[in-house]
């Protein structure tokens, strides 16, 4: 017999677009770095209730009140650490992590070093401007040595972070770089990421066009290519590594680095292992234990 209930359609990209609209400077790379998680998003197939997107500061940061998701904006550079939280509360969840090059690889970095080393399962994108774009044109944990800014109107003195080398040697087991000028590649990145149980990495060079005056759209289309175009290897840890140290007439994108034999952190602890998700279980202390220790703490 035939159910007379309406089959509910796929989402589309369309279910992922948020009511406020993105208050970012005219041609900023992070409109396509929306566009791209809306896609991916569709692409994985769950509905907007079952993903979570966590931030922390930055123009890039604002990205969860853009999306259809459920969101939060957290503390500069501790996105990962409330993202974990997230994840261990409620690990059916879709987690992914956003925010900037500052953020995450300036303040952010001690957590985004063990973030990578727990493998915790969640995607975690950076838009990668090389510069301190809210903050009106400063340096930057990835701007290059000589660059000048508001900071170091002289040149910068300072060597940058790899981010990519960083990651997979740090444990990251998926490691992947797009370039929002290629909404399609990036998506595509975004897509396996969250597919990814673990950690996952896609920096993307979003190009700020109000403060970088070095690192633009018209470079990066210069000088970016496709690492799948090369036939490399993303299980070959050796050659990601090499990969993610090339940066000159041409620097690559894509999927560098992909580990599928280590346990996420979530599916490693057997806790979570019993159960379901720790949301959906009832209080191990009685309403009474639990107003005593409140007051308790209050």
């Amino acid at each position: 017999m035939a159910s007379d209930k309406p089959i509910k359609a796929a989402p589309t990209a369309k279910d992922f677009k948020g009511d406020v609209a993105p208050d970012w400077c005219p041609g900023c790379g992070d409109f396509g770095v929306l566009r791209a998680l809306e896609l991916a998003c569709a692409k994985l197939g769950r509905e907007p209730h079952e993903y979570v997107t966590v931030s922390g500061i930055g123009c890039s940061s604002n990205l969860p009140g853009y999306i259809n998701t459920y969101g939060m904006h957290t503390l500069h550079g501790r996105a990962l650490a409330v993202a974990t939280g997230v994840k261990l509360a409620n690990h059916e969840l879709t987690v992914v992590a956003t925010g900037g090059d500052g953020d995450g690889y300036g303040i952010g970095g001690n957590h985004f070093v063990h973030t990578m080393r727990r493998n915790v399962d969640l995607l975690y994108i950076v838009m990668n401007n090389q510069i301190y774009g809210l903050t009106t044109g400063q340096v930057s944990p990835t701007s290059r040595i000589g660059m000048k800014t508001k900071s170091t109107p002289f040149g910068s003195l300072e060597g940058p972070v790899n981010p990519l080398a960083m990651a997979i040697v740090t444990g990251a087991s998926f490691v992947a770089r797009g370039f929002s000028g290629d909404t399609k590649h990036l998506a595509e990145l975004m897509y396996r990421g969250m597919e990814h149980k673990g950690f996952a990495l896609v920096d993307v060079f979003s190009p700020c066009i109000t403060y970088n005056k070095d690192n633009t759209f018209a470079f990066f289309k210069q000088t970016v290519t496709k690492l799948e175009d090369a036939g490399h290897d993303p299980t070959d840890w050796k050659a990601a590594v090499e990969h993610s140290m090339q940066w000159g007439d041409e620097i690559p994108t894509g999927l560098f680095y992909h580990d599928t034999s280590r346990p996420s952190l979530d599916g490693a602890e057997p806790v979570l292992g019993e159960g379901g998700p720790l949301a959906h279980r009832k209080l191990g202390v009685t309403a009474e234990q639990g107003a005593a220790i409140i007051k308790k703490m209050m």
